[in-house]
C-alpha cells in the first residue's frame, strides 16, 4: 500500500488509514462499474503509484443505455462458531440498484445502496518470547492468547446524475458515502511466566519470597521436559494470570463528491472541468480491560501445568477457577502502569481519531491531430490540497480509591471458552459498557510519547501534464500507446509537538512544525505493438514517484536534555536526543521498465501472456539517527547552558535504495477450446516471481522489500451457463516481511509464514 495509489473515478482519494493506503473494502463492489488497474505510469493518470495505480468507477446510466433495477442478498455462516458471548457467527450482505435514462437519454440516473455484516472469528496465540533458562535451554517467557471475534458491518450510498443534451456537452455529478464499523471484542488471559518476575523487593524466577514483602515471582518446577533445547512440558508455581476482556472498534465515514463537465468545441478541440472532494472521519476504540485475583502483591496465585505443542500453542492445566466473580475481580494484578496509576492500571484506553480531507481541481484540454503518428494530444494541470489529521488521546483505567472492583453483575456474560488452551472457561463481560458507565476512572495519559503522538499534515500538489496518443502504422503493424511527461510540484508541511519525559507521569510539549517544497519530473512512455493477429508486445518506461507515508512526515517527535553531558561538544555524547517524524521528506523515486507478450484466442474470450518487469529504486525511506537542530528547546530550570544544540535524532529519512524484478505467466481460457462438451467450463491461472533488494542505509547488510512474497500464485476453475455460475478458488503466496500492529498499536515488521 506505500506504492500503489487507489482512485474513484480518475481522483485520489481520502484514507481512513493513518498513511495513503486506500481500504478497498470500504467501497461496495455492486457499486462499481469496473475496476482498471494501470500496471505502467500514464502522464494524464493522477496520483499515479510507483507499483501501480487502481481506479474504482462507478457505473455512467447513459453509456449503460437500459433501465435496470437490481436485487440481491447472501447469507453467510462461520463454522468455527461464535467465540465470544455477545458476538456473531452469522452475516448478511444485500444490495439494490437502480438505473434509467429519461428526456430522450439525455439525462441518466443510477442510485444503489449496499449492506454488509460480515463475522470472522479466530484463535489466537501470542507468546512474549523465548528466553534462555539457567540450564542453558529455552523455555516460555509468558504468553497472551485471545479468542477473536470480530464483525464487519458497512453501508454503502451511490449516486450518479449524468446530462449530455447534445454531443458537444456532457455533465456528470457523482457522490458516494460508506458507513464502515469493524468491531472485535478480544478475550483470554495473559500468563506472565519465566518474565513474570515478581513484586516488591523479591529477586527473579524460582526465588521465594518473605511474606507480606512481596509476591512470590514464577518458579518452575524440577523435573521439566527438555526436547531440542526447548522446554516443553512441566509445572509452574506462584503464577497470577491477568484476564482480558478487551475491544478494537472502528467507526469511519467516507464522503466523495465530484463533479465532471466535457466540452466539444468543435471536431479538434475539447475541454474537460473536473472538480473533486472526498473526507473521511475515523474514530477508534482500543480497549484493555485487567481482571485477576487481586492487586499486584495481593490474591491467590496459581500452579500451571504446561505442554508445548507441535504447532506451537502452549496447553496448561490450571488450579483456579478463572470464570468464579468472586474471585475474579477487575484490578491490576502485575502492578503495571504503577508510573501514573499507583499500584497499577486497571486498563487502558486508546481513542486515536483521523481526519482526511482533499480538495480537488483537474483541467484537460485536448487537441486531435490529423496526418501525424499521433492521434491526439492531452495538456492540462491538477491541483489537490491534502490535509490530514491524528489526534492521539489515551487513557489509564483506575479502579476508584484503588484496590479491587466486583464485575458489576449487569456486565456479565457467560464465560469464554479458551478449550484449546486447556482452560476451560474465562470470566467475560461488557468492557466497554463497564467503562461507559463511569465505574472505573479515565485518567489521561500525561507522557511525552503520547503528547507526540498529535500531528497534522498537509500537501499541495500541482501536477502539470502533456501526453501525446500514438495511432501509427509501424512497418505494417499497429503501434498504439502514448508517450508523455509530468511535472509535478508538492508543498508539504506538518505541525505537532515536541514532548519531553520530566519525570513519571510528568512531561513538557513544545509546538513544533515544517516543511518541504520539490519539483519533480516524470517522463512515461507506453507502447503496444500487434505483432500478428490478436498477438500484442507492451512496452512501457517511466519514472515515478511514490510520496512518502503521511505518519512519516510529521513534525512531532519525542526529546529528551541530559544536563550531565551539557558541556559535551561531541555529537555522539550531545545531551540531546530524540526520535519522530521528519516533515522534510522527499518521496520514493523509481525509473521502471516494463514488457509482457500477450495472445489472445477464442474470440478474446482467453488469452496467454508474460511479462517481466525491473525498478531502479532511486531512493527509499528509512529511519536511521540523524543530526537534528535543537535552537529554542527547553533545558529545563537550573540546568547548565549546553555546549552543543545539536543532537541525534531517530526518524526516516530518503536513503539510498535498490531495485525490484518480477516477471508473471497469465493464461485464461474457456475449456470448450479442447472440446464442445465443456461448454461453459472455463479456467484462469497465474504465477508470479518476485526478487528485491534494498540498502538505503550503506553501513547496514541490504534486506528484501517488505510487503512482497517472492512467490504468488492464482487458480481458478468455473462454470457459467445458462444463468447458473460456480467456481473453485486456490491462493498461494510464499512467506513474507509484513507490516503488522505491535505495541501500543503501533507499526512494526514481522515475518509471516506462507499461506
Amino acid at each position: 500500500p506505500d506504492f500503489t495509489t487507489a482512485l474513484l473515478n480518475g481522483r485520489e482519494m481520502v484514507t481512513t488509514g493513518d498513511n495513503r493506503g486506500v481500504e478497498l473494502d470500504q467501497f461496495p463492489s455492486e457499486m462499481m462499474s469496473s475496476v482498471v488497474v494501470y500496471k505502467t505510469p500514464d502522464a494524464a493518470l493522477t496520483g499515479q503509484g510507483l507499483a501501480g495505480t487502481v481506479d474504482m468507477k462507478t457505473i455512467r446510466p447513459l453509456d449503460y443505455g437500459r433501465r435496470a433495477i437490481v436485487a440481491n442478498a447472501r447469507y453467510e455462516w462461520n463454522d468455527i462458531g461464535a467465540l465470544n458471548s455477545g458476538t456473531t457467527d452469522h452475516g448478511q450482505r444485500y444490495t439494490l440498484s437502480y438505473v434509467d435514462q429519461f428526456a430522450d437519454d439525455t439525462i441518466g440516473i443510477a442510485l444503489g445502496y449496499a449492506h454488509m455484516t460480515s463475522p470472522y472469528q479466530s484463535e489466537r496465540f501470542n507468546a512474549w518470547g523465548y528466553p534462555t533458562y539457567s540450564d542453558g535451554n529455552l523455555l516460555t517467557g509468558g504468553v497472551k492468547p485471545y479468542v477473536m471475534s470480530s464483525e464487519l458491518e458497512r453501508d454503502g450510498y451511490m449516486g450518479v446524475l449524468e446530462w449530455r443534451p447534445n454531443d458537444r456537452f456532457h455533465t456528470t455529478l457523482d457522490a458516494f458515502y460508506s458507513e464502515f464499523k469493524n468491531t472485535q471484542v478480544l478475550r483470554g488471559i495473559e500468563f506472565p511466566l519465566a518474565w513474570g518476575g515478581s513484586s516488591g523487593d523479591c529477586a527473579s524466577v524460582g526465588n521465594v519470597a518473605t511474606p507480606n514483602v512481596c509476591r512470590p515471582g514464577p518458579s518452575l518446577r524440577p523435573g521439566y521436559t527438555v526436547e531440542d533445547g526447548m522446554i516443553v512440558a512441566g509445572t509452574w508455581d506462584n503464577i497470577k494470570g491477568v484476564v482480558r476482556n478487551d475491544l478494537n472498534k472502528r467507526d469511519s465515514n467516507i464522503t466523495a463528491i465530484g463533479w465532471n463537465t466535457e466540452f466539444f468545441a468543435n471536431d479538434d478541440w475539447s475541454f474537460n472541468l473536473d472538480l473533486n472532494y472526498s473526507k473521511v472521519e475515523r474514530n477508534d476504540i482500543i480497549l484493555e480491560t485487567n481482571a485477576g485475583t487481586g492487586r499486584n502483591i495481593n490474591g491467590a496465585l496459581d500452579t500451571l501445568g504446561f505442554e508445548l505443542t507441535g504447532d506451537g500453542v502452549t496447553r496448561f492445566t490450571s488450579q483456579l477457577n478463572y470464570a468464579d466473580p468472586a474471585l475474579i475481580r477487575i484490578t491490576s494484578p502485575q502492578g503495571w502502569g504503577g508510573d501514573v496509576i499507583p499500584g497499577g492500571q486497571a486498563g487502558y484506553m486508546n481513542t486515536p481519531s483521523i481526519e482526511d480531507e482533499i480538495k480537488a481541481v483537474r483541467f484537460v484540454t485536448t487537441r486531435q491531430l490529423h496526418q501525424s503518428p499521433f492521434s491526439s494530444i492531452d495538456f492540462g494541470v491538477n491541483y489537490s490540497e491534502r490535509s490530514k489529521s491524528f489526534v492521539n488521546d489515551q487513557y489509564y483505567l483506575a479502579v476508584p480509591g484503588g484496590g479491587d472492583l466486583s464485575i458489576p453483575t449487569q456486565f456479565l456474560l457467560s464465560p469464554t471458552d479458551l478449550g484449546y488452551l486447556g482452560i476451560s472457561q474465562v470470566i467475560s463481560y461488557d468492557a466497554l459498557a463497564l467503562v461507559n458507565s463511569g465505574a472505573l476512572n479515565r485518567i489521561r495519559n500525561p507522557n511525552a510519547d503520547v503528547a507526540a503522538g498529535n500531528w497534522e499534515v498537509t500537501e499541495k500538489v500541482t501536477t502539470s501534464f502533456i501526453r501525446a496518443n500514438i495511432d501509427h502504422n509501424l512497418w505494417g503493424m499497429p503501434l498504439t500507446g502514448n508517450v508523455g511527461v509530468q511535472a509535478v510540484h508538492t508543498d508539504q508541511s506538518s505541525s505537532g509537538f515536541s514532548a519531553s519525559q520530566l519525570a513519571p507521569g510528568v512531561s513538557q510539549t513544545l509546538a513544533v512544525q515544517g516543511g518541504a517544497e520539490y519539483l519533480e519530473i516524470l517522463p512515461s512512455a507506453n507502447f503496444i505493438v500487434e505483432a500478428g493477429d490478436d498477438l500484442f508486445v507492451r512496452f512501457a518506461a517511466a519514472r515515478t514517484l511514490a510520496r512518502p507515508r503521511m505518519d512519516d512526515m510529521r513534525a512531532s517527535r519525542n526529546y529528551s536534555y541530559n544536563p550531565a553531558l551539557a558541556q559535551s561538544g561531541d555529537i555522539n555524547r550531545s545531551p540531546w536526543s530524540g526520535g519522530g517524524g521528519n516533515p522534510e521528506l522527499r518521496p520514493f523515486i523509481a525509473d521502471v521498465a516494463d514488457i509482457s507478450i500477450e495472445k489472445y484466442f477464442a474470440n478474446r474470450r482467453g488469452y496467454v501472456s508474460l511479462a517481466a518487469y525491473y525498478k531502479n529504486l532511486e531512493s527509499y525511506v528509512y529511519n536511521h539517527n540523524q543530526i537534528f537542530d535543537f535552537t529554542g528547546y527547553p533545558i529545563g530550570v537550573g540546568n547548565p547552558e549546553p555546549a552543543l544544540r545539536q543532537g541525534l535524532i531517530g526518524a526516516p529519512d530518503n536513503g539510498d535504495g535498490g531495485w525490484i524484478k518480477g516477471a508473471e505467466f497469465t493464461v485464461s481460457a474457456p475449456f470448450e477450446i479442447f472440446h464442445p462438451m465443456l461448454e461453459g467450463f472455463g479456467g484462469q491461472f497465474s504465477a508470479s516471481w518476485t526478487d528485491s533488494e534494498i540498502q538505503p542505509d550503506p553501513t547496514q547488510a541490504p534486506t528484501a522489500l517488505p510487503g512482497l512474497s517472492e512467490t504468488v500464485v492464482n487458480t481458478t476453475v468455473y462454470y457459467e451457463k445458462a444463468g447458473f455460475q460456480a467456481r473453485v478458488s486456490h491462493r498461494y503466496r510464499s512467506d513474507f516481511l509484513g507490516e503488522v500492529a505491535g505495541f501500543g498499536n503501533g507499526r512494526t515488521l514481522r515475518s509471516v509464514a506462507a499461506e
